[in-house]
């Protein structure tokens, strides 16, 4: 029976074909006999329904040519460049630098591998750096970002404006550290001359100068840092030697005296005020 039904549509395959041809030869006949009728631009334009914009559409780009729209597109591309540009300004202008470093070196001298985390490190800095930078910043928040704001300077004014309070820190700290001669070392590379006032001192000149006498002043504090803790160790090694337990590593032993010593003094909060207060103004 199956096979008499198989034969049977095979058999009507042919004829549904015939039938299909025929209809599309009549609508392509009817298609050349019908005349087209182009309708004109203005009942085009009345009969035509607006087309709400699709929420999927192309933005459309502001007019340059206008004052207007030009200082618009341009503050959101300085804002963009800021923000993509603000952890280098964190670490190359500010105190973050030298506060990391001695957060790093106390986690290594205390040997407790990666504790704190890294996060907790960087978070910490972080925090005692806006501390440290308040002054700054809030002399960049009154005398450049409010008046920039509030439209009585424009934009080149406002970054000469906020760049003076960081320049004045930078050049502050270096003083405090003594360490001029880093300013000397890339003004000569610059091909300048040696400046003998602050304000000859150019800023691409004065960051990398900043941050050589931030890396100094942070392993010299690192230094002091690690110092207690070394010599825990050397005593706690001294005293395995002398026991006959040369296998035993010093460094499991030592841990827990280095802890406790950590904690009765305080260290932590001894390390931030030292390292806060090694900041002069």
């Amino acid at each position: 029976m199956r096979k008499d039904a198989l034969v049977s549509r095979m058999r009507l395959l042919p004829c549904a074909l015939a039938v299909g041809l025929q209809l599309s030869t009549a609508a392509i006949s009817f298609a050349q006999q019908a005349p087209l009728e182009i309708p004109s631009s203005t009942s085009a334009t009345s009969a035509a329904p607006a087309n709400p914009p699709s929420p999927f559409s192309m933005p459309q780009l502001p007019d340059l040519t206008r004052r207007d729209n030009f200082s618009a597109a341009m503050q959101i591309i300085i804002l963009l460049t800021v923000l993509s540009l603000a952890p280098a300004i964190l670490l190359m202008m500010t105190s973050f630098t030298r506060i990391v470093i001695v957060l790093a070196l106390l986690r290594q001298a205390l040997g407790t591998q990666q504790l704190p985390p890294n996060q907790i490190i960087v978070g910490l800095a972080m925090f005692m750096t806006f501390l440290v930078m308040g002054k700054t910043f809030q002399r960049i928040n009154n005398e450049a970002l409010q008046p920039y704001l509030a439209g009585t300077i424009d934009q080149k004014t406002a970054l000469s404006v906020a760049v003076e309070p960081v320049r004045d820190f930078m050049e502050a700290q270096i003083e405090h550290a003594h360490n001029e001669s880093d300013v000397d070392l890339f003004c000569d590379f610059a091909h300048e001359p040696r400046a003998k006032t602050w304000d000859q001192v150019g800023t691409i000149t004065l960051i990398p100068a900043f941050m050589l006498s931030e890396l100094k002043t942070g392993f010299l504090l690192g230094f002091k840092v690690y110092l207690p803790f070394l010599i825990i160790d050397l005593v706690i090694s001294t005293i395995l030697i002398s026991m006959g337990m040369m296998m035993l590593p010093p460094a499991l032993i030592s841990l827990p005296f280095k802890l406790l010593l950590f904690v009765l003094v305080d260290g932590w909060r001894l390390v931030a005020a030292s390292l806060m207060g090694s900041f002069g103004t």
